[in-house]
């Protein structure tokens, strides 16, 4: 049986796989999270940085062209559904930055807005002979907050799941 939000968007005429949306920190796996969510707003009331907004289905989604989470827990403290699980020692999500081709450093134009927004300090900039130091996240590092992301003038930077950053 498929999930609720694919029967609407078939019954919606839309057919293609779309992407899943990024999820409220400390969310469940997205079967169970489309399954305990109501779509209530709880979560998008209580977050201060604004960046969870209402997606596909009433479903929450993070827009972090909005800004960055602070991993607060705000969201995940009004949560009644248990859609939003925080549990000590877990990690919220295994959300990581990657920069992409639009990066203005790879345009060879000189650009650092990334580096110093990151708390986390997982932005580095590579030395390039004879041209401009270049981006690189150190996976490793990246809390997967967003701050880069807004910031980017260029739009060049994504925050998805990683499999090895948890």
């Amino acid at each position: 049986m498929a999930d609720p939000v694919s029967r609407r968007n078939f019954l919606r005429g839309r057919f293609a796989k779309r992407p899943v949306a990024l999820r409220p920190p400390w969310a469940v796996a997205e079967a169970a999270f489309l399954i305990a969510c109501t779509g209530c707003g709880d979560c998008r009331t209580a977050c201060p940085t604004r960046i969870i907004g209402q997606g596909d289905g009433g479903f929450p989604a993070l827009d972090f062209s909005l800004g960055e989470c602070t991993f607060c827990a705000a969201c995940a403290s009004v949560c009644t559904t248990g859609a939003l699980q925080r549990t000590p020692g877990q990690p919220p999500w295994c959300l990581r930055a990657t920069i992409g081709e639009r990066c203005l450093a790879r345009q060879q134009i000189e650009c650092r807005i990334c580096g110093d927004l990151c708390g986390a300090e997982a932005i580095r900039f590579l030395p390039q002979l004879g041209g401009i130091s270049l981006a690189v996240v150190c996976v490793a590092q990246c809390t997967g907050c967003g701050a880069c992301v807004a910031s980017c003038p260029a739009a060049a930077i994504d925050l998805g799941q990683s499999p090895d950053a948890a």
